[in-house]
């Protein structure tokens, strides 16, 4: 699918004088700073100085996303070089108006349910670390820690923080409390032990933000939501109440049931306790399980409306028989009255 970027408006910070001539043709490039945080797409359109551009008008604008527009590939997608009419803001032919950059994305994201493959895959890179002779914790698992290809296969990065685990009959290794606030566990901000279950909860962080699709820690949100898992816990264990936490760009395209077992996985991972919570070998065996079971789902949905589609689509043709043997032209004998249909 196509990303809609907005355009700046004319204003006198970006028209005139302030706008700069390229090469000596009539093109101009518009640039903006960025702000100094980010901002919702909501606080963006209602700017008053920018534009949103449809999905047709950046394909015109690009020509039909053509191969010899590419400006660049990256994981999730294309960018393409387009034109637009500086006034009007309507797409422009090759080499006239306003030089505008569009990025297509691939067609499958993260709502294509790849959630699970990334979580999976950053499970195993876990268990890997804690299953090893000489165990290894993690100390900073979060998502911006969590690379992926353009397959979405996830790979651990930054072990700046990693620590060897604790050896012969030692249960944790004390250390000065290092990581990011918002995923380090209770425990360990609390008195410094360190243990393999440290990064569980750091996981269960993660998983949490992938099924509400926020912030372990957003300043942003209203009062009592500041904290993913403060806020989200209360409503983890509830049929009815999960749909409240659940991300809403996944627009329910997932099982209810799935959404709430990998819901109960996060409330073990983030136990108080840290004997109560699972290893990551166990959560990597729940997440494989889960990843199937997703699979199976869809393809069952997809057969299911495979079949509605079959289903209505030969209704349709029996429906438009049945019409054309009932309808006959105005000046057209009786067929039971025609020599040929007589008994």
């Amino acid at each position: 699918m196509g990303v809609c970027f907005s355009g700046l408006l004319a204003t006198p910070l970006n028209s005139g004088k302030n706008a700069k001539d390229f090469s000596g043709s009539s093109s101009k490039v518009a640039s903006a700073s960025s702000p100094p945080t980010p901002r919702t797409e909501g606080e963006i359109l209602q700017a008053s100085n920018l534009k949103s551009f449809c999905f047709n008008d950046l394909k015109t604008a690009t020509r039909n996303f053509r191969p010899d527009s590419v400006l660049g590939e990256g994981g999730f997608g294309c960018v393409f070089k387009g034109w637009i009419d500086e006034h009007t803001f309507t797409a422009a032919r090759p080499g006239t108006g306003m030089v505008i950059a569009v990025k297509r994305l691939n067609q499958e994201g993260l709502q294509g349910h790849k959630e699970w493959l990334v979580a999976l895959g950053a499970a195993r890179g876990l268990a890997f670390l804690h299953s090893a002779e000489a165990k290894v914790i993690y100390r900073d698992f979060k998502t911006s820690n969590i690379l992926l290809d353009s397959n979405y296969n996830a790979k651990l990065s930054d072990f700046g923080l990693a620590k060897d685990g604790p050896t012969g009959s030692k249960s944790h290794v004390s250390t000065r409390v290092m990581g990011t606030y918002g995923y380090a566990a209770p425990e360990y901000l609390a008195t410094g032990h360190l243990t393999t279950k440290s990064d569980v909860y750091s996981f269960g962080v993660v998983l949490l933000e992938m099924l509400c699709g926020r912030r372990a820690l957003d300043k942003n949100r209203p009062s009592g939501e500041h904290n993913l898992v403060e806020w989200a816990r209360p409503y983890l264990t509830s049929k009815r109440k999960i749909l409240r936490v659940m991300d809403s760009r996944l627009e329910g395209h997932y099982p209810l049931n799935i959404a709430l077992k990998a819901a109960h996985l996060a409330i073990l991972c983030l136990a108080s306790e840290p004997k109560r919570r699972p290893t990551m070998e166990q959560v990597v065996a729940v997440l494989g399980q889960l990843q199937d079971s997703d699979e199976t789902a869809r393809a069952q949905d997809d057969l299911l409306q495979s079949s509605k589609n079959s289903s209505s689509s030969s209704s349709s043709g029996r429906k438009v028989r049945r019409s054309a043997q009932h309808s006959k032209p105005a000046n057209s004998p009786t067929p039971y009255a025609s020599p040929r249909h007589s008994y």
